[in-house]
């Protein structure tokens, strides 16, 4: 019983597999009006990750923020004499 249902079970993992691959297919078009667009598409996301990028390195790092406490005592000058 155990097999059957891991048969099954494995069958309907690669149905959806297969399922899910079919959705997002490669296409080849030539029409100009649609090229432009994925062109346009494209520059946005180029600005919009060269913008993060941009932000990232202008901010501090997260180690320069905080401060540690020395725990180290002063040593007397008059100690060793």
């Amino acid at each position: 019983m155990k097999k059957v249902s891991l048969a099954v079970l494995l069958s309907l993992g690669a149905i959806a597999g297969a399922y899910a691959q079919s959705d997002q297919s490669v296409t080849i078009s030539t029409d100009p009006s649609k090229i432009a667009d994925v062109e346009q598409r494209a520059q946005t996301l180029q600005s919009q990750q060269d913008s993060m990028h941009n932000m990232h390195s202008q901010m501090p790092s997260h180690k320069s923020m905080h401060h540690k406490k020395s725990h180290s005592k002063p040593m007397s000058s008059g100690a060793n004499q």
